[in-house]
């Protein structure tokens, strides 16, 4: 079931998300060569307590840490640890905070130090095809059109659209109605409507789409080896079209 917003409540959900643009903004800034993912994980959390908002991933579903940090050929949910971003990486950071019973949640990908022209345009183009997905979130438009957008920028630039993971709804609960994929055809799908509210995510491969999961049960990583990009919005749809709830400073 798809739970329209009130403004009130939009209101409520464009607070959490400040928070997290906030959150994202600052381990951007951290962001060097030498830094631990764990370092970056305890930051956010932190921040988040001074804000006296929740970390929304820890303990998800028994996921063990604040901050999802995803190197390179790792796509999403990848878990913190001691291990150090070295020059070159690219690094997805997915933060989600909970705050007086509204949900936030964003993702970005920030190289570190002096990176690759191809990791540079994997970036770039995987945060192309957000925003051409966030163009589409309009009343009278259909889901397929969001997923589209997104496919289409991404393949006509060479690279694939992971398929395994997708956005969602979001509002109390972290995860809502309804699925939003990366992939999919203008037309089809639910029609959009004043007062939904949606996470859009990209992820975006290097090589093909095909992921797995790794042992740890957690992260996913490409199946290729090759690098993979993710960025993500908060979206509301408005009767002046879509407005961006998580913009990151």
């Amino acid at each position: 079931m798809i739970i329209l917003k009130s403004n009130e409540e939009i209101a409520k959900i464009r607070e959490s998300n400040r928070i997290v643009a906030e959150i994202l903004g600052k381990l951007r800034e951290v962001m060097a060569p030498g830094i631990t993912t764990k370092d970056l994980d305890r930051l956010a959390e932190e921040m988040a307590k001074k804000h006296s908002a929740r970390p929304a991933f820890k303990g998800y579903r028994g996921y063990p840490a604040s901050l999802c940090t995803s190197v390179n050929s790792e796509v999403v949910h990848g878990i913190p640890s001691n291990r150090e971003v070295r020059e070159g990486d690219i690094i997805s950071l997915d933060f989600g905070i909970l705050s007086k019973g509204y949900y936030g949640d964003a993702a970005i990908t920030v190289p570190v130090g002096e990176v690759p022209d191809e990791g540079k345009r994997l970036i770039k183009i995987t945060e192309e095809s957000l925003y051409r997905g966030i163009q589409e979130a309009r009343a009278g438009n259909r889901l397929g059109d969001i997923s589209a957008a997104v496919q289409e920028h991404v393949e006509s630039a060479g690279f694939s659209v992971v398929r395994d993971f997708v956005g969602h709804g979001i509002g109390k609960s972290l995860h809502e109605d309804p699925q939003i994929p990366n992939y999919g055809t203008r037309g089809r799908g639910i029609v959009l409507r004043e007062g939904m509210v949606f996470a859009i995510e990209p992820m975006v491969n290097e090589g093909t789409f095909d992921v797995t999961v790794s042992r740890d049960g957690w992260t996913v990583v490409t199946r290729d080896g090759k690098l993979s990009a993710h960025f993500e919005h908060t979206v509301a749809i408005s009767n002046n079209g879509p407005e961006i709830l998580s913009i990151v400073g």
